[in-house]
């Protein structure tokens, strides 16, 4: 498969000049950048999904929320079906807003505003009139959206498939070409096995950014949610569901302890009815009573409310995670002093 990726070669280079030549005119002055005024961080990639961006994002607000931080995130809301600015709330839907900001909203509730635009420049404008007391704007996933310009920018990189490794699109997976990780003022690798100080430091050479500004992140699994119950039943049997960028590492957490089949749907899939009747279907082949179906808790705001599901809930479980960041007090620190600063 990487072999007959390669062939694209030709085509990536096609698009890295449409690339290039858009961010030479942002960098130019042809095309104009909106700052931010108020302080606000942008989390992004040079990757097409699967670094682990959205657990990053959330990591940020909590600790923003725990330092009693007025804060607000923003997004494109990726995969609605509605158009334009809307503000998410807690009977908002993953068809109306988008499965990430509707991950961010039920997860902090009315400790944070959670916005979606795809004009970016509208939604940091809505938020700043919104609240005069607001301080702080999380854009999530933004770094190729130059028409603004966040004052703190975060470059999330898987540590198995790291941007200095892979080719644009559509030979790679990069949006841009490798020379953009330049705007950004933070590297987190994220997925990380455990590493020593020596991998770490194979890893800065080979990212070739400030050493100082790279920061390394794991992933933990929580217990267990169940869409109906807290109660967790033991299962020896797993039909794994999933629609997002990268379900390996979830998919070899569940098989360390359990017989896992697995249902991979695109990253930000839209669920139907139809795809519930065959994950159901496929469930119903297992033999095992000892058995249940897993999914992703961003995929879990895509499919929680489907008629079939809401009747079936004892059935369905998602996996929330933790992402936890090395030297966390330091990169904690950075992020008040940011926001702090004059």
């Amino acid at each position: 498969m990487k072999n007959l990726r390669l062939l694209l070669i030709p085509f990536s280079f096609l698009y890295g000049l449409v690339v290039f030549v858009r961010n030479k005119c942002y960098d130019l002055g042809i095309f104009s950048t909106y700052s931010i005024p108020k302080k606000s961080i942008c989390v992004g990639n040079l990757s097409v999904g699967g670094t682990g961006k959205t657990p990053h994002v959330d990591l940020i607000l909590s600790h923003f929320i725990e330092e009693d931080f007025n804060i607000a995130v923003l997004s494109r809301g990726y995969g609605r079906k509605t158009k334009g600015l809307l503000e998410v709330n807690s009977n908002s839907t993953a068809a109306q807003v988008g499965d990430e900001p509707l991950f961010y909203k039920l997860r902090h509730g009315e400790k944070i505003t959670a916005i979606v635009a795809e004009e970016r420049k509208l939604g940091v404008e809505f938020i700043l009139n919104l609240d005069p007391k607001h301080q702080v704007t999380v854009l999530d996933d933004a770094f190729q959206h130059r028409a603004v310009k966040a004052g703190l920018n975060i470059i999330i990189t898987e540590h198995d498939h790291l941007f200095t490794d892979d080719y644009l699109i559509p030979a790679g997976n990069l949006r841009e070409w490798r020379s953009g990780i330049k705007r950004a003022d933070l590297i987190i690798v994220s997925k990380c096995p455990k590493l020593s100080e020596a991998d770490k430091g194979v890893l800065r050479k080979k990212l070739k950014f400030n050493p100082d500004a790279i920061y390394f992140s794991e992933i933990t699994y929580d217990p267990l949610c169940g869409f109906n119950s807290e109660i967790i039943p033991k299962a020896e049997n797993i039909l794994l569901v999933t629609g997002i960028g990268n379900p390996q590492p979830l998919l070899n957490h569940l098989a360390a302890g359990h017989s896992v089949e697995h249902l991979k749907f695109n990253d930000h899939h839209a669920f139907t009815e139809s795809d519930i009747v065959r994950i159901h279907e496929k469930f119903d082949t297992f033999a095992s009573r000892d058995k249940i179906i897993v999914t992703t808790e961003k995929d879990f705001m895509r499919i929680k409310d489907f008629d079939s599901v809401l009747s079936t809930k004892d059935r369905w479980f998602y996996q929330p995670i933790t992402t936890i960041i090395d030297e966390q007090e330091k990169f904690n620190r950075l992020l008040d002093d940011y926001v702090r600063e004059i």
